[in-house]
Parts: structure tokens; sequence; C-alpha cells
């Protein structure tokens, strides 16, 4: 059974496990010092910031960072900025219910709608995402910022 919830204090050693899984995929292997401590405290105190996780059979299998922004043609929007599964977890359901939990929270808050990006690349995971959301076919431009 999968069950899904807010990120407790225990969950800590599995959301590092499944983050530093999520960003190898992407092909961030080396993150900067205090980066998962830092990540962490943004969503254990949920002001700016959210997280769920899944559990299937009570193991940490998947996780889901999210946050809201103003729009200037809606109500506020939700931002779903990172999904991932073990790969053990896969094809069980978890993406898609942790999807429709962040839509549920995001209908709550109010929000006008719910958004992410993948890479064109990433097949797998847009066979999920074509059933469940609608791709509007926009590409994303990124200019990196130096702190």
């Amino acid at each position: 059974m999968i069950t899904i919830d807010a990120l407790a204090p225990a969950d800590r050693p599995g959301w590092e496990r499944l983050f530093a899984g999520y960003n190898a995929f992407y092909g961030r292997e080396t993150m900067p010092p205090g980066f998962y401590d830092n990540a962490w405290a943004e969503f254990q105190s949920g002001e700016r910031m959210h997280a769920l996780g899944a559990k299937l059979d009570g193991d940490l299998v998947g996780i889901v960072h999210f946050f809201v922004h103003p729009s200037t043609t809606s109500a506020d929007v939700c931002y779903l900025q990172d999904l991932f599964t073990s790969p053990e977890a896969r094809g069980k359901g978890v993406a898609r219910q942790l999807i429709a939990a962040v839509k549920d929270w995001a209908t709550g808050q109010g929000c006008g709608q719910l958004y992410w990006h993948t890479k064109q690349d990433n097949h797998t995971a847009r066979l999920l995402y074509d059933k469940v959301a609608e791709n509007r076919g926009f590409i994303q431009y990124s200019i990196p910022l130096e702190p």
C-alpha cells in the first residue's frame, strides 16, 4: 500500500538518498557543502518550499518538492520542481500518487495551475506525464546566475 505524507524528521536519511538519486539522474553528482542540509531545513519549515514522501509498505520510495509562486495571468501557480521514485518502486503508481497529492494540495491553496518541467528525453516519466497533464509545448531557456 502506498501512503503519501509530509516528510518527518525520521525520513531524512531516505529523503537524502532519493534526492541524491534525483540529482545524479540529472547529472549533478557533486553538490556544494550544506546543500542537503539547506534543502531539508526549507522543507521542514514549510514556509517557502514543500515536500511530500511516498511510502510503500512503510519504506520511503518517492519524494516530491514543490512551491507556489505568483502569476501575472491567473491565480498563484504551484511548481512541482523535483519528483523521484526509487528504481525498485517504479511502475507501482508512486509518482502518479505524488503528483495527485501535490495537485490536491495546490487546489486547497487556491492555485490556478500545477506545472513542471522534464527533459525531452525522459521518455519513461513522460509516459506518465502525458496521461496526467497537458504538454503545452513550451521550451525552457535558462541563464545560470552566480550568487
